[in-house]
């Protein structure tokens, strides 16, 4: 996100002296992207933070992947998913799709997540129910229904639930920003972007954070990684830091978390039905990200509101049903807390007696997060244990 904060304590020149009131130096860090040529932030903090005295494996939840084959649609029911009560924000997530582009997992939670680090990609959390804190060594966000929680790959954070929280989560390899055609050659969001900085919410509370942690040591952090020969060429370990990292007194730059509330995107509506593209959020290398919310729909006269059938014959599209009347899919068995998968080549669309039901509608009540994908997505073990086995004949069935 190129859009530049100061937070703390800085000193007013980059790779300069930063000491303490007791004339301590502080520990200059750079967290950047793409090898010092892309967005970065300059943390500064009280201890070393290289500083490692232990290494030892961490065992992740199933990373399997089996393909979609034979070809099929699929319909996965996330409220089937059972959890134990203690669950983790983050050891336990329910691996759903994947491929090597992005991971899809879901979890419901209200435990305090050991400290963590993604250092394979982006990851993008969307929080379909529940409310509390990320904490990270940045600061920390508040979280609540409808928030995008964008975390930067890399970034060593912690979950805080408040209270029980659904948490769906996009896990990406490689960096997540806007959509390119959304930005000026600057990086600021442009007037015709469906949203701007303003309804970004960046970390706060940093020194807080930080003055409670001081003096912990040998401080366990998880950390998903890549590994040759592991399934999906992921691993973990287990780092232990000989003091605890949310040491920063101060940061500055364009490269941090923040939270994006779906409700304040704005929609973007036309005279006859608008195409996927115009409702995306966020992009990744090879898949994006969209969302459809309430909104007022097309005004032609003869209009047919619900979306057309078509075969998206480069993604698979994966559609997460959030809140709301899902129009199109209506008689599917489609509800709150659904996902469908519709591969690539396919054709898709509507139930048949949904067309003609929506004929005349002026809005649609509907919330759904949709990933699209430019190579196939295959089907985690979170998938075979909520899957529908009769969705892909629905259409058939309602002809």
């Amino acid at each position: 996100m190129v859009f530049y904060r100061q937070v703390g304590t800085v000193p007013a020149q980059r790779h300069t002296q930063l000491r303490g009131p007791d004339g301590r130096l502080r520990y200059e860090e750079l967290m950047g992207e793409e090898g010092f040529s892309s967005d970065s932030s300059l943390l500064y903090h009280r201890h070393v933070p290289s500083a490692i005295v232990g290494s030892e494996p961490w065992q992740l939840p199933d990373q399997a992947l089996t393909p979609n084959h034979p070809l099929k649609p699929r319909h996965l029911r996330l409220p089937t998913l059972a959890f134990a009560p203690d669950a983790c924000p983050v050891q336990d997530r329910r691996l759903l799709l994947g491929n090597a582009d992005v991971r899809i997992g879901y979890v419901v939670t209200e435990s305090t997540s050991p400290l963590y680090r993604n250092a394979i990609g982006d990851e993008c959390v969307f929080v379909q129910s529940g409310r509390g804190t990320v904490e990270t060594v940045l600061g920390v966000l508040d979280y609540r229904p409808g928030d995008y929680v964008i975390l930067p790959r890399a970034t060593t954070h912690r979950w805080v639930p408040a209270e029980r929280s659904e948490l769906y989560c996009i896990e990406a390899n490689s960096h997540l920003a806007p959509p390119k055609r959304y930005l000026s050659r600057f990086g600021q969001l442009l007037e015709h972007a469906p949203y701007c900085e303003r309804d970004l919410t960046p970390p706060r509370d940093l020194e807080a954070l930080v003055d409670g942690v001081e003096g912990e040591r040998d401080v366990p952090v998880r950390v998903k990684h890549r590994v040759r020969g592991l399934p999906g060429q992921i691993g973990g370990t287990t780092l232990t830091s000989q003091q605890h990292p949310f040491d920063v007194v101060g940061w500055d730059g364009c490269l941090y978390p923040y939270t994006l509330n779906i409700d304040d995107y704005m929609p973007i509506t036309g005279k006859v039905h608008q195409p996927p593209p115009v409702h995306q959020v966020f992009e990744g290398h090879n898949f994006v990200i969209c969302n459809f919310l309430p909104r007022k729909v097309d005004y032609h006269p003869l209009s047919v509101p619900v979306p057309y059938y078509h075969s998206n014959v480069d993604s698979d599209e994966v559609m997460f049903y959030v809140a709301g009347d899902y129009e199109a899919r209506k008689g599917s068995g489609i509800g709150i807390g659904s996902i469908s998968l519709h591969p690539g080549g396919l054709p898709h669309g509507p139930q048949p007696s949904a067309i003609e039901a929506s004929l005349g509608a002026e809005r649609f009540e509907e919330t759904a997060v949709m990933v699209d994908t430019f190579a196939p997505l295959e089907l985690g073990a979170g998938a075979a244990e909520s899957e529908d086995p009769g969705y892909a004949w629905s259409w058939a069935n309602d002809a």
